[in-house]
C-alpha cells in the first residue's frame, strides 16, 4: 500500500480575472413648457424623479457585487481541476457535501514509476484538513495499476480492497456531512461498471472551507512524484453543498487550478466549465 504523506494543499499565485470598467447612464426628466403643470402632474414628476434616484442608488450599491469576479486561477505543483468556496478571500466553514463522476483513465506504461490520482475532496485549499475519495492510476515496475481509495489528512491513504478498479470503469463518488454535531462524514465510491459499491462513515474535524475536483500528482514519502500519462479525464455531475445551497461548480466562488512543475512547464491543462457548470476535462501535457 502506498503511503501518501504530507499535505495535499495547492501552491501558486492567483491570476485574477479582469473586472472591467462600469458606468451608469444618467436619467434626465423634461417638463413641458406649454402650460403650467397642475398638482397631479407635479406629483407625477416628483415621483418619477424619486424613483429614478432610488434606482440609481440601488445600481451604484448593488451593481458591483452582481458583476464582480467570482473566479480566479491558480498554479499548483500537484493539483489540477477546480475548487469552490463560500468566498475566495474569506471562506466560511459551510461545505457539507461534494459529488462527481469520471471514467478511470488508462495510464501509459513508462520505464520510470509514475502516478496519478483522480479525486473529490472537502478542505485542503485554505488549511491542512482534507477528506478525499477517488481512484489512483499508476505505472509501477512497467505495469499499470489501479485502485480506489480514501484519505483523511494527516492519516495515511486507505485502499478500498473491496473494489477492483479497471481502466474504463465508470466511477461515482460522494462525501457528505451526516452529523455536524459529531463531525460524522459519509464517504461513498461506486463502480457503476461492475455494480460494486463502498460506503464508510467516519468522524473527522474538517475545516469545511472548500470543495475540490482534482487530478493530482501524488506526494509519496514527502516527495511529489512523476505524473503518469493519463491521457485525459472528464469530471461530470460535479455538485457541492455550501451554506445549505446545492449547486454545480459555477454556482459558487470558483478557483481553477493548473498543474506546473518547478521549471514552469505545464503538466496538466484544464478546460473551461461546460455551460451548466457541472463538467470539465483535464488533459495530460507531454
Amino acid at each position: 500500500m502506498l503511503l501518501w504523506l504530507g499535505s495535499r494543499k495547492c501552491f501558486g499565485t492567483a491570476r485574477c480575472q479582469d473586472g472591467g470598467s462600469r458606468s451608469i447612464m444618467n436619467v434626465v426628466c423634461a417638463i413641458p413648457e406649454q402650460h403650467p403643470p397642475d398638482r397631479r402632474e407635479k406629483y407625477e414628476v416628483l415621483l418619477t424623479v424619486s424613483l429614478a434616484s432610488l434606482l440609481l442608488v440601488a445600481l451604484v450599491l448593488v451593481f458591483p457585487y452582481i458583476t464582480s469576479s467570482e473566479s480566479r486561477r491558480l498554479t499548483s505543483f500537484d493539483w489540477s481541476g477546480y475548487s469552490v468556496a463560500s468566498d475566495l478571500n474569506n471562506p466560511q466553514p459551510q461545505v457539507a457535501g461534494i459529488n462527481a463522476s469520471w471514467t478511470v483513465p488508462t495510464v501509459k506504461v513508462s520505464i520510470v514509476d509514475s502516478y496519478s490520482a483522480v479525486w473529490i475532496g472537502v478542505g485542503g485549499q485554505f488549511d491542512d484538513t482534507l477528506i478525499q475519495a477517488g481512484t489512483e492510476q499508476d505505472s509501477i515496475n512497467g505495469h499499470g495499476t489501479y485502485s480506489a481509495w480514501y484519505e483523511l489528512l494527516p492519516r495515511n491513504v486507505v485502499t478500498v480492497d473491496s473494489l477492483s478498479i479497471l481502466p474504463g470503469d465508470r466511477i461515482t463518488a460522494s462525501i457528505s456531512l451526516l452529523d455536524p454535531t459529531t463531525n460524522t462524514w459519509s464517504i461513498e465510491i461506486h463502480d457503476v461498471t461492475d455494480g460494486r459499491s463502498f460506503q464508510k462513515s467516519l468522524i473527522y474535524a474538517s475545516s469545511m472551507l472548500s470543495a475540490e475536483w482534482i487530478m493530482e500528482r501524488p506526494t509519496i514519502d514527502s516527495l511529489i512524484r512523476t505524473l503518469a500519462d493519463f491521457g485525459e479525464t472528464t469530471f461530470t455531475g460535479c455538485t457541492a453543498t455550501i451554506g445549505g445551497k446545492a449547486g454545480t461548480i459555477s454556482s459558487f466562488h470558483t478557483t481553477q487550478l493548473t498543474m506546473y512543475n518547478r521549471q514552469n512547464k505545464e503538466l496538466v491543462s484544464v478546460s473551461p466549465l461546460t455551460s451548466g457548470g457541472s463538467s470539465f476535462t483535464v488533459y495530460y501535457q507531454d
